[in-house]
């Protein structure tokens, strides 16, 4: 259900001809189509008042509302949950409260959050699950005395939950600190695969081992196999990448919905990376004066900022609080890049705390994520704490980067979809990455789906190639009612399908214990020269309706002389006169 003031005037303009006068008892809201003035407009030139009757009162019922519970659709066992939730408050007074997060498995999480009078307030839990399995996450807030509306204390989400293994690249130039400890990192994580090629310029010989690449990937099916992508103290050249390898990292990152992190060092190489595809991709602008980068004797801290205190990336503490201390003890760095500012946008994270150039900043490109990191000395989190914080840091990094990419996977076909937590009323944008049977994206293939929705309807959608040849196929529909939705995508071409449930989460337009809006009340009736009514005063309204002065008489000339019909009928006058005349033999 919804309102829309617009249509329902101009229904009633358009029903009735002879139209006096329009009577509108309304809260003066609404919540779907054009605003009301336009049709208000209409009426004005009709010659129609307004008589507006105000209901409902201008104070909002005293209320605190679930407004979110956005967990992500999917994690892994093992690895920490971020589950964001609002809450927003009508009291006239701040409400400290004790929210519970319930999981079907019995267990609770607890946290005291105080909710600003007539404000709103943003926070989280982190929750690390330990079982395979769809789990229902259900918050609720305890109501206050003076609360009137309970229902909507409440708010319940689906997590999947299930096993990984994440594929991750690492490409660097030499084994500096920063990518070996990093390396370790990610080999001793059991969710992550990861491959290591070094160029080793000025070598003639290069260095191998467990997990290392004899060279750069040359086929595009060879690279779609990763994830996550590190690019570290690397450019364009001899013994490094080639402008071809750069226009396969961008297709993969913007068609096939994987993650590429920029690891610069203070040779300064990933300039060279700015002639290449992958200028689009890179999220900071470098300053041209000093190529390689800041160093200093003494070391800088980092600086979370206002958005990188929330972000799951950034989460080395269990509250916002503790993740804070630590990001402010953490051993600083020696060396940063010559970032001095990020794109336009962009998401800052981190910042240099005295000179505030960019040090931690992602960026969405195409279906795939970006990371920068602006600094070599993350390897020095390790101090004192050994693995701790910076083996957390790069696994969460690796994972939040391949997100959308485990959604829903087969041998030959993956589907993930924007935005992962879909609402009725608004648009799901399907995306199908598919694979021939070489393992090479597909070209120009027969891509489709039979979309169920939760009352057993049946759509047939129909995939479109994304172009450029790799194997992104998109479709996108609506779904009007909250539930779950079952998607199954099959390849014509590769004999291949997939299946795969959407959630889609309710919206409620029509929102109980809203304030009512007389001002828009007053604006229809100042256009169309009408009136504000009290409702005390609804009885004198045939009075002030039988009242209305007759409306002025519309003069409409008419050229005759220009109408086809005066015309016409000359022309068949003077015919008969003509006729007439011939048959009594005047002529």
């Amino acid at each position: 259900n919804a309102t829309d003031l617009d249509a329902a005037l101009e229904e009633t303009r358009k029903r009735h001809e002879n139209l006096r006068a329009v009577v509108l008892l309304s809260d003066g809201d609404w919540n779907t189509g054009n605003a009301p003035a336009s049709a208000a407009t209409r009426l004005r030139a009709a010659q129609v008042p307004v008589y507006a009757v105000p209901l409902g009162s201008e104070e909002a019922l005293p209320d605190i509302e679930v407004t979110s519970l956005e967990p992500p659709t999917f994690s892994v066992v093992g690895k920490a949950v971020q589950i964001p939730f609002a809450l927003r408050s009508t009291l006239a007074f701040d409400y400290q409260v004790e929210v519970t997060l319930t999981l079907d498995s019995g267990a609770t999480l607890k946290r005291e959050v105080v909710v600003p009078a007539q404000g709103q307030v943003r926070d989280m839990f982190f929750w690390t699950p330990d079982e395979v399995g769809d789990v229902k996450v259900s918050l609720d807030v305890p109501p206050h005395q003076d609360e009137l509306l309970k229902e909507n204390n409440r708010a319940e989400v689906a997590v999947a939950i299930k096993q990984e293994s994440i594929k991750v690249l690492v490409v660097e130039s030499t084994p500096r600190w920063e990518y070996r400890y990093l390396r370790n990192a990610l080999e001793r994580d059991p969710g992550v695969d990861v491959r290591c090629m070094l160029f080793h310029p000025g070598l003639s010989a290069r260095g191998g081992g467990a997990n290392y690449l004899k060279q750069f990937p040359q086929a595009v099916e060879e690279l779609s196999e990763y994830d996550v992508i590190f690019l570290g103290d690397v450019g364009v050249g001899p013994s490094q990448l080639t402008a071809e390898d750069c226009a396969r990292i961008r297709g993969i990152v913007e068609n096939q919905a994987s993650g590429l992190i920029f690891l610069p060092g203070m040779s300064g190489r990933q300039r060279e990376l700015l002639s290449t595809e992958l200028k689009d991709l890179y999220p900071v602008l470098l300053d041209d004066q000093n190529p390689h980068g800041f160093g200093t004797g003494h070391k800088a801290s980092y600086l979370l900022t206002e958005m990188g205190t929330s972000s799951l990336l950034t989460k080395l503490g269990d509250t916002p609080e503790e993740n804070v201390a630590i990001w402010t003890r953490l051993p600083g760095f020696q060396w940063r890049s010559p970032a001095y500012r990020a794109r336009a946008g962009t998401d800052v994270l981190a910042i240099h705390q005295q000179s505030r150039a960019p040090i931690l900043v992602t960026k969405t490109f195409g279906t795939g994520k970006v990371l920068f990191m602006g600094t070599d000395g993350a390897w020095r989190w390790r101090e004192g704490v050994e693995d701790q914080y910076h083996y957390r840091f790069w696994g969460q990094v690796a994972r939040w980067m391949a997100y959308q990419r485990h959604m829903a996977e087969g041998e030959s076909l993956r589907i993930f979809y924007t935005p992962d937590r879909p609402t009725s009323g608004n648009v799901v944008t399907l995306n199908a990455t598919v694979l021939d049977a070489a393992g090479a994206p597909l070209v120009n293939g027969e891509v489709a789906a039979t979309l169920v929705d939760p009352q057993g309807a049946t759509t047939q959608l129909k995939f479109q190639s994304a172009g450029d040849g790799w194997g992104l196929y998109q479709s996108r529909f609506r779904p009007e009612t909250s539930g779950d939705y079952r998607l199954t995508v099959h390849c014509d071409t590769t004999s291949s399908s997939l299946e795969t449930v959407i959630p889609v989460q309710g919206t409620q337009r029509e929102m109980v214990g809203k304030p009512a809006r007389p001002d828009v009340l007053a604006e229809i009736a100042a256009i169309t020269r009408g009136a504000v009514i009290p409702a005390e005063r609804i009885d004198s309204i045939c009075d002030v309706v039988l009242q209305l002065p007759p409306r002025e008489a519309t003069v409409r000339r008419k050229a005759i002389w220009a109408s086809p019909w005066w015309a016409g009928t000359l022309i068949a006058g003077l015919a008969i006169f003509w006729a007439g005349r011939k048959m009594t033999g005047a002529i």
